[in-house]
């Protein structure tokens, strides 16, 4: 970029509707069901299992979405795939609303989570594109922080709309959900560019001119399934752990602990809340201190995490337990998105997360399950959390085998 550099980069108006399209189809189309499913369990009604199927269902959907999002981006491009299930997850929030029965429910959650899978991979494969390595995970991180502002949004929401709307009040909260992501929708196809050079720019941040010696390795790394293979078994560790206690704290609240539903809905907003800064601090500091080094710090924050809220202590222990989930809560996805980019380069950086978040999503479809199920036979998530937790140590284990790499070293 020449004299005329605009003092806003327009990189960072992407990372903005990014933001929002990471609200509307992850935040909205998936982390707000934890807020829904005491109330629409009981409307009508539901099983332990029943609910663990559902958010599986959910999860299928996105995997099917994710095996289809390469081929997608490439033939289309990822504005139009990001569009496209902006709009499908809008349409089967609307229609759960109007749902009588559990398979009615299963089969339009399927479809929602079609439409987060093909929003999520094209949005952070972008980062890539817009960003050098030097920023990467900064961006990333704004971008995943949308979660923690539906999460803030869905803890208000419910409960009012409960008390407003009586036994009907699940399926206005739907309804409403599913208008905001209609909206969501339309400033993502005004806004949304697939690259820099669409706009006659170049990418945020600094490129360090490529030495021979960087040169190389990078053409071994390309080479090289082992870092992937890796972070994809990290990602599926993250999967299956951080859903269980996502879809689950909130009934684990209720049924457990004997909160209101208002009180547990006040609990999830600071879990929201406390979620805003983890994208980007923890983006920020993989930049810095090494993708490698960023994992095992949050997966060690996740396990306490899970830790607290299975073993029979003090009430407090519950509190802290929800806090530390949500500092750290979007610092994983920002890291990968990162990573991967570092790793394999902006050419291969949106097929490499899609790769990745094959197994991001199996955790995800298995972690839901086996916690229902779980608790279905003992009758509490408790068993559920503390498998979360040894998986996190695993996590820990595997993140120390990544190769050290140097954040910018793809540019």
């Amino acid at each position: 970029m020449t004299g005329d550099t605009p003092a806003l980069h327009y990189g960072w108006i992407i990372v903005l509707a990014g933001m929002l399209a990471v609200f509307a189809a992850l935040g909205l189309g998936r982390f707000a069901l934890g807020m829904l499913l005491p109330s629409m369990g009981a409307g009508l009604p539901l099983s332990y299992d029943q609910m663990g199927y559902v958010s599986t269902g959910n999860f299928i959907g996105y995997l099917l979405a994710v095996l289809a999002s390469g081929q997608g981006v490439k033939r289309l491009g990822s504005r139009r795939i990001i569009v496209s299930g902006l709009l499908l997850s809008a349409c089967s929030m609307l229609l759960i609303g109007t749902a009588g029965s559990f398979l009615t429910v299963l089969f339009l959650y399927f479809l929602t989570g079609i439409g987060s899978g093909a929003v999520n991979i094209p949005i952070m494969g972008l980062v890539s594109h817009w960003f050098h390595g030097s920023k990467r995970g900064k961006a990333a991180g704004f971008m995943v922080i949308g979660s923690g502002f539906a999460i803030m949004f869905s803890g208000l929401l419910v409960p009012w709309v409960n008390n407003h709307f009586g036994d009907q009040g699940w399926r206005v909260g739907w309804w409403t959900l599913g208008l905001i992501t209609l909206g969501i929708t339309l400033i993502c196809a005004l806004l949304l560019k697939d690259r820099p050079s669409d706009l006659g720019l170049e990418p945020v941040g600094s490129a360090p001119y490529p030495s021979a010696i960087n040169l190389r390795m990078n053409e071994r790394l390309n080479r090289d399934s082992g870092p992937l293979l890796r972070l994809g078994l990290i990602y599926f560790l993250f999967g299956f752990t951080y859903v269980i206690f996502a879809t689950f704290i909130v009934t684990t609240l209720v049924t457990d602990h004997g909160l209101s539903e208002s009180s547990a809905g006040r609990v999830w907003f600071w879990v929201g809340a406390c979620s805003l800064l983890s994208g980007p601090v923890f983006g920020t500091l993989s930049d810095r201190i090494g993708r490698a080094k960023g994992l095992i710090l949050v997966f060690a924050l996740q396990g306490t995490a899970y830790l607290l809220i299975a073993l029979p202590l003090p009430l407090v222990s519950v509190y802290l337990s929800i806090m530390l989930f949500g500092i750290c809560a979007w610092s994983i996805p920002s890291i990968m998105a990162a990573a991967v980019g570092d790793f394999l380069g902006p050419s291969r950086s949106a097929a490499a997360f899609g790769t990745i978040t094959l197994f991001f999503a199996v955790g995800q479809i298995t972690g839901p399950t086996l916690a229902g199920i779980m608790a279905e036979h003992s009758g509490s998530f408790k068993s559920a959390y503390l498998l979360a937790a040894g998986l996190t140590a695993v996590a820990i284990l595997l993140a120390g085998t990544l190769r050290k790499t140097a954040s910018a070293e793809n540019g």
